[in-house]
């Protein structure tokens, strides 16, 4: 006898997946099962639901239909199911977490420690890279993203502003003297990224509600933030980098701040989650967790609204106005603390 459960949490998977083999590795059953599930639904319910080809699996129209109405109340039902054990003391399985490596390696994993030795029946995939994810189709719980994330199918929270500081070694600075101009920041050397610098190349700078606009040498351009700090340790180079990566170097004074009163224009944080899924008691501990920790970091600030507009400063003294359009930032009221 076909059990109805278990074929339509295949079914639902298969369709977020877009892939009989991925859905198999996701649920931790066979690729044949998950086929038999499929066969076994479609018969159950005497309409096709899928529709394979060499590249992917897609629903039929009814198939959607279907998922639509089934993948909320599977959801609903894991909810009330891990509900009921939260309030017997226990909050259990598994969370797949998603975050960039300069937040997540240095500051989200700690706290993901420190929430699985209180929770020891919860077991983590914190899976840290440089890349842009579909929560859903890769199957995470939540993710950490720097910028607002696109698309409808996410809800998100706001965790503060990335501030970004430029620094340097003292080896650099005895080497090159002080950097204490916007004239003087443009002839040096600097590792950098692109995430931070403008279509023409420049690096945006404000200073209380100035800006202005550098252009770099930039001799080393990186994705990662290992690469960036590791830079400037050497003593090589300066740059722009997030204050959370070298927080105990700015302590410490194995690296200075350069132009202190100026910082690089800031981005926000978010923790973004599937839509289409309720939240379990578990994803809610974990995120009533974590948040207010990830918050607390030296280098996240408090989200501030904008001035509309600001004039624009180059180092050449050419004044542009910019607008300062930054998106107004959604919440979920039921999720917000």
């Amino acid at each position: 006898m076909m059990d109805l459960a278990l074929a339509l949490r295949a079914f639902v998977r298969t369709v977020e997946r877009g892939s009989v083999t991925a859905a198999a590795k996701d649920l931790g059953v066979s690729q044949p099962a998950v086929t038999k599930h499929l066969r076994n639904l479609e018969a159950h319910v005497g309409a096709r639901l899928v529709e394979r080809s060499a590249r992917i699996v897609r629903p039929t129209p009814l198939g959607q239909m279907l998922y639509e109405a089934s993948q909320p109340a599977l959801a609903s039902i894991d909810a009330a199911v891990e509900g009921v054990r939260r309030n017997m003391g226990t909050v259990e399985g598994l969370l797949r977490v998603h975050a960039p490596t300069c937040v997540g390696a240095k500051h989200l994993h700690p706290i993901a420690m420190e929430f699985q030795a209180r929770h020891p029946t919860i077991s983590i995939d914190l899976v840290l890279e440089d890349r842009v994810v579909d929560l859903v189709y890769e199957n995470f719980d939540l993710g950490i993203k720097y910028g607002r994330p696109d698309g409808q199918d996410l809800i998100i929270r706001s965790l503060g502003l990335i501030r970004r500081i430029l620094v340097a070694s003292p080896a650099f600075l005895a080497k090159y003297g002080p950097i204490d101009t916007l004239e003087r920041l443009a002839e040096i050397d600097m590792v950098t990224t692109a995430a931070v610098l403008s279509p023409r190349d420049t690096l945006l700078l404000q200073r209380g509600h100035e800006g202005a606009e550098v252009r770099l040498r930039a001799i080393l351009r990186t994705n990662n933030a290992n690469v960036i700090v590791n830079s400037l340790m050497t003593g090589r180079v300066a740059g722009p980098v997030q204050h959370l990566l070298v927080d105990d170097e700015l302590k410490s004074g194995k690296l200075i701040r350069i132009l202190p009163d100026y910082e690089v224009r800031s981005h926000e944080i978010f923790m973004a989650f599937p839509s289409v899924r309720f939240m379990r008691p578990a994803v809610r501990a974990f995120t009533d967790f974590v948040v207010p920790r990830l918050r607390a970091v030296e280098g996240i600030d408090p989200l501030q609204r904008p001035s509309p507009r600001r004039d624009l400063l180059s180092v050449d003294g050419r004044r542009v106005a910019q607008a300062e359009a930054q998106d107004s930032f959604a919440s979920v009221a039921a999720m917000e603390s």
